[in-house]
This record gives C-alpha cells, structure tokens and sequence, in this order.
C-alpha cells in the first residue's frame, strides 16, 4: 500500500500562502519558487502549496482541504484562536464544542479550512467568553 504523507493545496498566490502558512507552522519552506512550496512537518507530513493555474488538469472547485491541528486543552484553543485571527484569517467557527471535543474553524484566502481542536474537551466557559478570546 502507498505511503500518505503528502498534501497538496491549490493557492493563488504561492509566496503569499508560503507566508502565512510558515507563521501558522513555525517552519520555513524546504522547497520554494514562484508557483510552488513545500514544508515538511516534523512527523515527516509534507504539506505542499501549488499555484492553481498551474495545476493539471485543472481544479474546479476553490478551497477544498482542511487541515487540522490538534492541542492539549482549552486554553490551546483559545491561543491558537488569537493568533490566527492576528493573520487576518477569516473565522469560520467560533470556538464551539463538538462530539469530538472543543474546535474552531478558520479559512485561509484561499478557502482551505483550518481546524485547532482539543480532542475530548466537554467542560468549556460559556460561548460569550470564548469568543473574546481573542
């Protein structure tokens, strides 16, 4: 069976995406150039960002991934919530407890999601509080 351990996501503009995705990863790219970059994570993932109007074939559909990246607790949560709103990203969840524990949901310019999540988290102060986390 094949390996996965690549991501590909289509952007628009590749240096501006390689920009805010190496502040959101604490990492700088290993491969970089006009229309495509790529970071390796530290667990081996490779996340690469492809200029859309390079692709073949050709995408239809904007956005399309969601990446996830998963905390230890609430107070977690809420930082990360901070820092991405710093980025300008556009909120599209507010902190919100779900089966699978406490998340929030952003988009990038490009439509990919980004989910912070802490798994199992239940016992959360009210939505009015989370929400000014940030």
């Amino acid at each position: 069976m094949p390996s996965f351990n690549f991501v590909l996501a289509y952007v628009a503009d590749v240096p501006k995406s390689a920009a805010l995705y190496g502040r959101i990863l604490g990492l700088q790219p290993v491969e970089s150039s006009p229309n495509f970059a790529m970071f390796v994570l530290p667990n081996g993932l490779q996340l690469g960002l492809w200029a859309k109007h390079d692709v073949e074939p050709a995408p239809d559909a904007p956005g399309g991934v969601e990446l996830a990246f998963a905390v230890a607790d609430e107070a977690a949560v809420n930082a990360v919530v901070k820092e991405w709103r710093g980025y300008g990203l556009t909120a599209l969840q507010p902190p919100t407890v779900m089966d699978f524990g406490l998340t929030a949901t952003f988009a990038d310019p490009d439509g990919h999601r980004l989910r912070v999540f802490a798994p199992g988290v239940t016992a959360v102060h009210s939505r009015a509080a989370l929400e000014g986390a940030g």
